[in-house]
């Protein structure tokens, strides 16, 4: 592993050289510095707390808030929000793909709203790398179900007895005369198109079931090589050696003091130095997010044991309902030097004070006093180049400053070297006054960014005029 870590650090270093004055803060390592953990979740409600956030863990029991406990992506379709991710990966390691619900409780959606004539749709993006994300895109998976309501909590396995995903989430429908949540699965190769759904789990009566998730358990190891937690009014659990043959119900969290009006979002970790495996458990009615349920044998109940106090700590955020990844050495160098924790900053304007850098509608200018995240981005290293800089939306995770001509946008990041070039600026002594400073653009180095009735620009500067408009500061 030195290899790695010297990779690591190098990274780490290059992001903190950018600007003396911000602090890069990667998580903290374990002792072995083995590749960590990585959880997806939301925070909350709202149309902030409810997008994808980041976590990581060298230990698998106490998290840290990647960048700087910021959102990592944000849907910008359908509800305009998410909840409940899966963070999957192909089997070859070759793509990712999160998928969510699409569903933004007191963004003009209420609960009753949603579960009567919510969304059909799911959330999905996808990365060849955890860390340049697609576009987000909307799947449509209850459409097709009889009086289905909606679709919440989705999850997706790799079966490899139909060599594809099988995926399966929740929607509320009317069947036999009963209108309930139940499980549905549909299969799908992409995540773009999906086999006509049917019922996957149906509990007695009437009887609801929203969360399930899926965990692949080694040869011997229990009885059964998959085991599924949900709630379903308790924390059932059930065991297969199909993932779409029959399941057997292995019994209950009630005789840990657990039950499904106490805790939901059930969430799999196993431990990568042992045959050791964590139920994460949202405490949502007492409003304490999750903590960590362990067990030496997923299919028994018995061998199931609550966390003692100062085990384990889940960081600056609320984890609500989400999915854990194993961390290749690969994966877990990238992540952290993606999402390190650079402070957001405001591009102040050196002739008019009173002004900075913002975003509207994708649109950048310059206007009074703003004190919202629209005028807050991210100095990342430059996209194009070492020694330069590019700036990230703080929140809009993903869009960064970029040039069209001479005109500014604010763009999503396609990956293209473009955009990367567009992007990317030096960061120089201020033309007007060398205590502040300019930014000239990596791919047309005569032009700088400036303002020109109160419109970010591109263009070359020849006049005092000008270089007091191309003139800026990085404050917080």
């Amino acid at each position: 592993m030195p290899a790695v870590l010297s990779r690591l650090a190098a990274i780490l270093v290059a992001a903190c050289l950018l600007f003396t004055a911000q602090v890069v803060t990667a998580p903290q390592r374990a002792a072995a510095a083995d590749p960590g953990y990585l959880m997806t979740h939301f925070i909350g409600e709202g149309s902030t707390g409810q997008q994808m956030y980041f976590s990581y863990s060298a230990d698998g029991l106490n998290w840290t808030d990647l960048n700087g406990g910021g959102m990592t992506l944000r849907s910008t379709v359908g509800t305009r929000g998410v909840r409940d991710p899966a963070l999957v990966r192909s089997p070859d390691g070759s793509k990712y793909w999160i998928i969510a619900t699409d569903l933004c409780i007191g963004c003009g959606q209420s609960w009753g709203d949603s579960t009567s004539n919510g969304s059909r749709n799911l959330v999905v993006w996808e990365s060849t790398d955890l860390v340049t994300w697609s576009q987000p895109w909307l799947l449509n998976v209850a459409g097709a179900i009889p009086d289905g309501r909606n679709a919440w909590a989705p999850e997706a396995i790799w079966d490899p007895a139909t060599n594809d995903y099988v995926m399966y989430w929740a929607t509320n429908a009317t069947l036999n005369g009963v209108l309930k949540h139940r499980i549905y699965y549909a299969r799908t190769s992409n995540f773009r198109t999906i086999t006509t759904p049917q019922i996957y789990i149906d509990r007695p009566g009437t009887q609801g079931i929203i969360d399930t998730q899926i965990v692949e358990v080694p040869s011997g190891v229990g009885n059964y090589r998959y085991v599924r937690a949900s709630g379903d009014g308790q924390i059932t659990l059930e065991g297969s050696n199909s993932i779409l043959g029959t399941w057997t119900n292995l019994g209950n969290l009630s005789g840990i003091g657990l039950t499904g009006s106490q805790v939901e979002g059930p969430m799999w970790m196993k431990f990568r130095d042992r045959n050791e495996w964590t139920l994460y458990l949202d405490q949502y009615a007492a409003g304490k997010g999750y903590m960590p349920v362990t067990t030496t044998n997923p299919s028994a109940t018995g061998t199931y044991k609550l966390p003692t106090s100062g085990t384990y700590s889940l960081g600056g955020t609320k984890k609500r309902h989400g999915s854990i990844l194993n961390l290749t050495a690969a994966e877990d160098a990238r992540i952290q030097a993606r999402w390190a924790n650079v402070p957001g900053k405001r591009l102040q304007s050196f002739n008019f004070q009173d002004r900075y850098v913002r975003h509207a509608n994708f649109d950048v200018r310059i206007d009074q006093n703003v004190t919202n995240q629209d005028a807050q981005f991210r100095p990342r290293p430059g996209l194009a180049g070492t020694g330069t800089v590019s700036f990230e939306s703080v929140n809009f995770p993903g869009y960064y400053l970029r040039h069209d001509g001479t005109d500014f946008q604010l763009v999503y990041n396609d990956g293209t070297t473009q955009f990367a070039e567009d992007a990317t600026f030096r960061q120089v002594a201020g033309l007007a006054d060398s205590a502040w400073s300019s930014f000239q653009s990596y791919n047309h180095p005569d032009r700088y960014i400036r303002h020109y009735a109160f419109q970010l620009k591109l263009e070359t500067i020849t006049t005092a005029t000008g270089r007091s408009d191309a003139t800026f500061r990085l404050t917080s």
